[in-house]
């Protein structure tokens, strides 16, 4: 299609002058105005100077005139008076340029870019490791919320908050993803015990065979020692009171009163009998 492109004063000046029909010159009147004032609207739409795309695209004028300076963006034409105007392609450059300037892309290697004839390629490929990066930060974001929350949490079951329950806190996090695989690791192998207990209970009531009983009971009780036994060298306590991490002999342990997170056991230090929270053991000194 070819472009539109007429003289308006030499229109108007045609239409002044039509005298056959008053309703024909009016209609091309308002047809030509209506294009004037589009033409103009369009043209103050599609045209920014320096300090209009620099606004847009969050960036100083200094850097909009260093990048005219290097050819990097070099605006689409001059005003009457001199000044710089850039389209709506020179402002969807310099959005480019502002995003391979974040990516850490120096200015002799963007220039070297956009002159290449497929740019879009690499701008896509550094695109996928600018979303990399951003998942890997959205990553790590949520695990210091989780943190956060956790913390807060173990805050709210704390009945006297002091500086020391801050360090108290800390170790429990740091080791709370262990002492639940643990906890899971005897919850888990100890579900196939305790089905074969409540098989070889009902076919000894309803049929008499006692013999699976006997079995579970050679299965039962050395598992019962194993889990215990590994349980107790890898949990420890820490005090209420001064704060001691610790461990209580294994036959105290064992029969004291318990919750899924406390364990009623007497500090060595201060000598406190009473709910210690649970915590994992990793053989290191505290």
């Amino acid at each position: 299609m070819r472009r539109l492109c007429f003289d308006v004063e030499k229109v108007t000046l045609f239409c002044y002058n039509y005298k056959k029909s008053p309703w024909v010159r009016y209609c091309l009147l308002r047809c030509v105005m209506l294009y004037n004032k589009l033409r103009k609207e369009v043209k103050a739409m599609s045209k920014y100077t320096t300090g209009e795309i620099a606004k847009l695209c969050g960036v100083s004028v200094r850097t909009v005139q260093y990048y005219d300076s290097r050819n990097i963006l070099v605006p689409s034409e001059l005003s009457e008076g001199g000044r710089r105007l850039y389209s709506e392609n020179d402002l969807k450059r310099m959005r480019i340029i502002c995003f391979l300037r974040e990516a850490g892309l120096p200015i002799n290697s963007i220039s070297e870019l956009l002159a290449e004839e497929h740019p879009e390629n690499i701008i896509s490929i550094l695109l996928d490791q600018q979303e990399h990066v951003l998942q890997e930060e959205l990553h790590e974001a949520q695990k210091k919320l989780d943190m956060i929350g956790s913390i807060k949490q173990e805050l709210k079951e704390l009945e006297h908050f002091s500086v020391e329950s801050i360090g108290d806190i800390a170790h429990i996090m740091k080791q709370k993803d262990k002492l639940t695989k643990m906890r899971w690791t005897t919850v888990l192998t100890g579900i196939p015990v305790t089905a074969l207990q409540w098989i070889s209970i009902i076919l000894w009531i309803t049929k008499g065979q006692w013999w699976l009983f006997a079995v579970w009971a050679c299965v039962a009780i050395p598992w019962g020692i194993a889990v215990s036994v590994c349980y107790y060298r890898h949990a420890a306590y820490i005090c209420p009171e001064c704060h001691e991490v610790f461990k209580p002999p294994f036959k105290e342990m064992f029969w004291a009163y318990h919750t899924p997170k406390m364990r009623r056991v007497t500090c060595p230090k201060c000598g406190h009998k009473g709910l210690c929270v649970e915590v994992y053991d990793d053989g290191e000194k505290t």
